[in-house]
């Protein structure tokens, strides 16, 4: 069952509509999709659809019902879909999810800590022991963070494709850290074996990450009636 909820950034009841379907979707074994109508499927969507209110859901290319509904009404239409086994994978919507939101936070804090280097001695432009903290506080923490915030937001969206939540994001997200901190603590205490052990924390940081977005990366395999059918978003 093909399930698709059109919906745009600035329509606040979408949020709400995408809530009840991103609970569904983790219920049911359903092929769902949060199609943003700025984007060309979306507009497509529009257009054969006819569609003048948003949000609006899909099922199996037809349209079901405008607006915001219960989730009693939303697990009455697909019933008929099996249950679900348990999985990490997860569609993203419009909205960060709380993992994001902090990736990026944590983001925006480590560009304020490497600033703090500016005025540190001069440390960006010193040899000092300063100099490296506050680099990797920029170019590592700042913009890793980044990255991996916006990253796990957008290429899920772009390609309709689910990603893997559950534990990954936070364990990512905790490597991460931990690995900045020993950055930090090694450079300025002079100790190489920390500062090695926090390059192995991050490095593996980013390889939660890449196995969280590669599924993100691939069409999607979709099997009807015995036959499996690769959709290329």
């Amino acid at each position: 069952m093909k399930v698709e909820l059109l919906v745009s950034e600035w329509c606040a009841s979408c949020h709400q509509e995408e809530k009840i379907w991103q609970q569904i979707a983790k219920e049911k074994q359903i092929d769902f999709a949060v199609v943003d109508m700025a984007q060309p499927e979306g507009r497509a969507l529009v257009s054969r659809l006819r569609l003048k209110t948003i949000p609006a859901l899909v099922i199996d290319d037809e349209l079901k019902g405008l607006g915001v509904h219960t989730l009693a009404q939303a697990r009455e239409w697909v019933a008929s879909a099996p249950a679900k086994a348990q999985s990490d994978m997860q569609n993203a919507g419009i909205a960060l999810s709380l993992d994001n939101r902090l990736f990026i936070v944590a983001a925006m804090i480590y560009l304020m800590l490497g600033g703090i280097g500016l005025i540190v001695n001069g440390a960006l432009l010193s040899d000092g022991p300063t100099r490296p903290v506050a680099l990797h506080l920029v170019t590592v923490g700042f913009m890793l963070m980044l990255v991996y915030g916006l990253g796990a937001h957008m290429l899920p969206r772009f390609t309709a494709n689910p990603i893997r939540m559950g534990i990954w994001p936070w364990l990512q997200m905790g490597l991460a850290h931990a690995g900045m901190i020993a950055y930090a603590v090694g450079f300025l205490a002079g100790w190489y074996a920390v500062i090695v052990a926090g390059g192995l924390l991050i490095w593996s940081s980013l390889w939660v990450f890449a196995w969280r977005i590669w599924p993100v990366l691939w069409p999607r395999q979709v099997k009807t009636d015995g036959m499996v059918i690769r959709i290329h978003s």
